[in-house]
């Protein structure tokens, strides 16, 4: 499997909605980031999907090498 692009070394802060479905892009093409445009259509890689569980403030990955994502975990610091 190839790496994907890293869009930027730090999260992006996103207001999510409680009950609301979103697609967390993985390959890094997106051009909607951090959320999924279809940017990897006919590629390795596919969005992870996700409810949330509540309305707040998340930080999702933007470096895409997270162990936790689609969120945050500040492995963007490592690399």
């Amino acid at each position: 499997m190839s790496e994907p692009v890293i869009p930027q070394k730090a999260p992006y802060a996103v207001e999510l909605e409680e009950g609301k479905k979103y697609a967390w892009c993985t390959c890094g093409l997106s051009a909607k980031q951090p959320f999924c445009d279809g940017s990897h259509k006919g590629g390795e890689f596919s969005p992870i999907l996700f409810t949330a569980e509540a309305s707040k403030t998340a930080y999702l990955c933007g470096c895409k090498h997270t162990a936790s994502a689609p969120f945050c975990d500040g492995t963007h610091k490592k690399l």
